[in-house]
């Protein structure tokens, strides 16, 4: 069984940076493309971010050029790179199996951006 922990998140300035991490244990994720999720309150989850296995990365239109999803496939971890952040950035951040999810999600981890 695949555990996700994601770290990383906190309280920042409107402008600022957060650099998350992503562990997966109990499955390496070399063939699998990963991705970042979120999730603010009231509203549903979505996806940020996508790196596939052989590089490839998507992002929406509003974390386009903003932030940068990476990976360490020798770490089976993922990283998520977010550069001048927006308060509407502000939620629980998750990583998975895009699209939707593959893997039991973990706990996520809180990004929480002031104006």
């Amino acid at each position: 069984q695949v555990q996700l922990v994601e770290s990383g998140g906190g309280l920042v300035q409107a402008g600022g940076s957060l650099r998350l991490s992503c562990v997966a244990s109990g499955r390496t994720f070399t063939n699998y493309a990963m991705g970042w999720f979120r999730q603010a309150p009231g509203k549903s989850r979505e996806s940020v971010a996508r790196i596939f296995s052989n590089g490839n990365t998507w992002y929406t239109d509003a974390t386009k050029g903003r932030f940068t999803i990476s990976r360490d496939n020798a770490k089976n971890t993922v990283y998520l790179q977010m550069d001048n952040l927006k308060p509407e950035d502000t939620a629980v951040y998750f990583c998975n199996r895009p699209p939707s999810g593959f893997w039991e999600w973990g706990r996520g981890t809180q990004v929480t951006v002031s104006s």
